[in-house]
């Protein structure tokens, strides 16, 4: 794939390392949770109006231009140098990355002719997934999510699709996570179907492309579960309760991102809209049964995360039965004993009659100590054949 100028990668590449100059000097960042809620504006607020995030990132355009022979991906300055890509026969994709400029949404509103009320839900972020027909033009709004390096947690974002007769404006929330290479890729080396058919069927790939993204994540968390379940059987502790409530949580939150795509997918698959071909409707079909695929994994996982904190309960109740019976053990032993050494620990004097003549014989403290001693053995020989010392190796501090 050709770029128009070899300028704009040296420029991509130096803004990459002054993010990630920026980013290794900034504090850790708080844990994100925006997927657990979505936006709403405050009383009184005007329609259309846009907010911003202080910490969101600058927009930064992209633009892959196709047709059946050809692909040209650049980097525009300006929102404005879309315009004379829309008025061609070939399918032009603008993907914007970043939402931290009001100026540059706003700008690119009036290119595309954007309804206020279509901006503001692309920007004002996070929206619930729908779908909104406008004239001559569809807003899709997906949930995207994607692991992190670690592996083990993922990130959460919302991706807006403005589709077009012969556009797709994609609006991501961050620029370091999204599941379109795949895509991307086919472009590039014009792979399948994807550079011979309209606008229609990229949307359809990109959607297809966010759905099939969760499936890495639940792979991750059903290790998770596993690992989890080892553990709370073989050593629960107070740290095994709180990953149980974070994986809880955060299945919570892929739940809220998956299911509202599913009525979205849906209505894309049902509503006849001029900017959809029957012919993409029918790959649609297969978007939806991935979703719900998806939503299967996750509510089977929900299920088993909340069988897990049942389980440490269990655990935690039965190490506690076993210390309990340790403790027993040792008191029913001692009991006896206690008894011997208070009964023969009284001050009375043997010389008066009535008063333990037993003191005064021979080896007595002898023969007391092998009386004592008899009978724990004996008690211990009893338990031990009642079946009361198995398991004890399993208790750990």
């Amino acid at each position: 794939m050709n770029s128009r100028s070899p300028q704009l990668s040296s420029r991509k590449s130096s803004q990459n390392l002054q993010r990630l100059a920026v980013a290794a000097t900034e504090e850790p960042a708080i844990e994100d949770e925006s997927y657990l809620d979505y936006f709403h504006d405050a009383p009184g607020t005007m329609p259309g109006t846009l907010a911003i995030e202080a910490d969101a990132p600058i927009p930064v355009i992209f633009l892959i231009d196709y047709h059946a022979k050809d692909a040209v991906r650049v980097i525009l300055e300006q929102p404005e140098d879309c315009t004379a890509y829309l008025d061609t026969e070939s399918v032009s994709w603008v993907d914007v990355q970043g939402l931290g400029s009001e100026d540059v949404l706003q700008r690119l509103g009036k290119v595309f002719n954007l309804h206020p009320l279509m901006l503001e839900d692309v920007v004002n972020v996070p929206q619930r997934p729908k779908v909104e027909e406008y004239p001559e033009q569809l807003l899709v709004i997906v949930r995207m999510v994607t692991l992190k390096e670690d592996g083990k947690s993922f990130t959460s974002e919302q991706v807006s699709f403005i589709l077009g007769k012969h556009y797709l404006l994609t609006v991501q929330e961050e620029p370091e996570y999204d599941c379109f290479g795949p895509v991307r890729d086919r472009i590039r080396h014009n792979k399948g179907l994807i550079r011979s058919q309209g606008a229609d069927y990229l949307a359809y790939a990109l959607i297809d492309s966010v759905v099939d993204g969760f499936f890495p994540v639940l792979e991750a968390y059903g290790e998770s579960i596993e690992d989890l379940e080892d553990e709370v059987v073989m050593n629960p502790s107070r740290q095994t309760l709180e990953k149980i409530h974070i994986l809880k949580r955060e299945l919570l939150g892929v739940r809220r991102a998956i299911w509202p795509q599913r009525d979205a997918v849906n209505s894309l698959i049902r509503d006849a809209n001029p900017l959809i071909s029957e012919e993409v409707r029918i790959y649609l079909r297969d978007c939806y049964d991935h979703i719900a695929q998806v939503l299967d994994m996750v509510e089977t996982y929900r299920e088993l995360a909340s069988s897990l904190m049942d389980v440490y309960l269990s655990s935690v109740s039965n190490k506690m039965n076993e210390v309990m019976k340790v403790l027993t053990i040792i008191s029913t032993i001692f009991i006896p004993l206690t008894f011997i050494a208070g009964v023969y620990g009284m001050n009375f004097d043997p010389s008066k009659p009535g008063n333990m003549p037993e003191l005064e014989q021979p080896y007595a403290y002898v023969v007391c100590w092998i009386v004592m001693i008899a009978i724990a053995l004996l008690l211990i020989l009893f338990f031990k054949r009642r079946g009361w010392f198995n398991n004890f190796s399993n208790i750990k501090d």
